[in-house]
Parts: C-alpha cells; sequence; structure tokens
C-alpha cells in the first residue's frame, strides 16, 4: 500500500505523540519533529506508510540513547495478556466454532498499538475483547482461512506487537503446529514483538520462531535478511497481523490472510470497510465485520 497525502499531518502527529511518549525533553521532541518535517517533505508517497514509520523511531531511539524506549509498556502487555489467556483460551474451546472464536480473538489483541495510539489499557483491550467475541465475522473468510490451514505445508505467521502475540497464540494452537513458524521483528520498534516478546508469550516452547532481521513497522521485503525472504517465498500460507504488515505487503502477490483491526481511515479505506472493522482480507478480496468506528 502506498502512503497518501492524509498518512503526512498522521507521521507528524505519531512523531510527537512517540517523542513524548518516550522523553519528557522538549529539545529532542522539536530535533526529532524538524527532521520528519524535512523527510516528509521530500518522500515518495509510492512508498508505504511504515518506511516513514522505521525513519521515526530510528530518530527517537538515536536522540534519546534508549535502544527499546517501548520495552516496559511491552512487559505490562505480555504480563496482561498471558493473565487473561487461560480464561479466553477456555472460551475459544467452549466455542460451536473454535478456529472462528480463535480468530476474533487474535484480531481484538490487535489494539494493543502505540503506533497509532498513546494511550492503550487494560480497560481499552478488554472491551475490544467483548466486541471481538460478540462480532459475526462472515462464514466465507473464516471458511478460506480453515481451508488454507488445512491444505497448506508451511505457515508463515507475521506477528505484529508485543501483547498482541500472546492473544495470537489462541490462533496458533488451532493449526498444526509443526508447520507453524512465527515471524518477529529482528529488533525493537514501538511495541511490535521482537523474539524477547515471543519467548515471554510461551511460542518458542510450541513452534518454531524466527525474526524477518529488520526493526521496522510492518514487513519491508526488500530490508529483511535473505533466511526471512526464502521463507516467505516458501510458505504455502502467510497470516499476516496488524496495520503495518497490511500497508507493507497488501500489494504482494502471496496466499496471505491479513488479519487486523482497522485503526484509521486511510487503512479503512484502503481495505474498504470502516473504521473499527474486524478485517479478515484474503489477497485482494476484502471480508469484514461492520463494527462501530472509533471515534
Amino acid at each position: 500500500m502506498q502512503s497518501y497525502l492524509d498518512c503526512i499531518p498522521c507521521f507528524v502527529r505519531q512523531t510527537l505523540q512517540a517523542a513524548r511518549f518516550v522523553t519528557d525533553d522538549v529539545g529532542i521532541h522539536e530535533r526529532v519533529l524538524r527532521d520528519v518535517l524535512r523527510r516528509a517533505a521530500e518522500m515518495d508517497l509510492g512508498a508505504s506508510p511504515p518506511v516513514m514509520g522505521r525513519y521515526i523511531h530510528e530518530l527517537i531511539r538515536r536522540f534519546t540513547g534508549n535502544d527499546d524506549p517501548y520495552r516496559t509498556v511491552k512487559e505490562h502487555f505480555n504480563g496482561y495478556a498471558l493473565k487473561l489467556l487461560p480464561g479466553l483460551r477456555v472460551k475459544v474451546e467452549n466455542s460451536p466454532d473454535p478456529l472462528e472464536a480463535a480468530v476474533r480473538l487474535a484480531i481484538a489483541g490487535n489494539v494493543i498499538d502505540f503506533g497509532t495510539a498513546s494511550e492503550v489499557n487494560e480497560s481499552y483491550v478488554s472491551e475490544a475483547i467483548e466486541q471481538a467475541l460478540s462480532a459475526t465475522l462472515p462464514g466465507a473468510a473464516v471458511g478460506q482461512l480453515r481451508k488454507a490451514i488445512e491444505q497448506a505445508d508451511e505457515i508463515l505467521y507475521l506477528a505484529d506487537n508485543a501483547g498482541e502475540i500472546v492473544f495470537d497464540r489462541l490462533l496458533i494452537e488451532r493449526m498444526p503446529l509443526e508447520k507453524v513458524t512465527v515471524v518477529v521483528k529482528g529488533g525493537p520498534v514501538i511495541n511490535d514483538a521482537t523474539m524477547t516478546d515471543a519467548e515471554a508469550a510461551g511460542l518458542c516452547e510450541l513452534v518454531r520462531v524466527v525474526d524477518n532481521g529488520t526493526a521496522a513497522p510492518g514487513t519491508i521485503l526488500e530490508i529483511c535478511s535473505g533466511d526471512f525472504r526464502e521463507r516467505f517465498q516458501a510458505a504455502d500460507l502467510i497470516i499476516s497481523k496488524g496495520q503495518g504488515n497490511y500497508e507493507t505487503l497488501s500489494d504482494v502477490t502471496a496466499e496471505i490472510f491479513f488479519l487486523l483491526k482497522a485503526k484509521c481511515p486511510v487503512i479503512a479505506r484502503d481495505v474498504g470497510c470502516q473504521v473499527g472493522d474486524l478485517v479478515v482480507r484474503r489477497g485482494q478480496d476484502t471480508c469484514t465485520n461492520r463494527g462501530p468506528a472509533q471515534k
């Protein structure tokens, strides 16, 4: 997905929001913002939004000297999600359609996203869970995913955020584990999941986990490691979580299912849904659950 003019004010908002989140130093806020404004004036709108996102958070890490400024937030939401996991697993197992329930809960976890919101709290996550459990995903979407999982020999599961990765376990546990490889980021960026978060979520004891070789809020294939690109090409099925992965892979030709919550108008317009919708999209086909728009 390309960047749009509407993305530019959002980049500016995200820059100031992120800079203020990680430091109280007003001088750093100004330096980062001025640098991003210069970059935005010259950016290639044909590039996906995570290209600019990667640049923004590289600046923040460099200017603050903090390689992982969201570490405390990630640890908190990993712990919170792990506390919820046993109860959510019971809900999945008692559901008339456990796979569908697991899909809905995996998408619910996508609200733990500090790239789009600076104030994510436990109440917000609990509300997202209740909304997801009461929503009805189109049978065609889940049916397509179910069939793809059954037919695939190599499944690549692209994780998104810390905390959310615990919710992903509910869906991964419904798959043939020997066929699944989970992919995390190669280094810290925002609150995206890294190998440390996969270990905290217990995924490394469950399935094979690898990183994509880069620290970007999405999957920018041209800068990912050769090992990851080989796995990507060899996979029969790719399950892609979150907006950043959608933005960077929506134009890629492959057997991909995108699972996310549409959290911004640009994404919603590109997918063909409303802000706040739960999205299950296979390639160029869009299947959504229309829900209340976020304010």
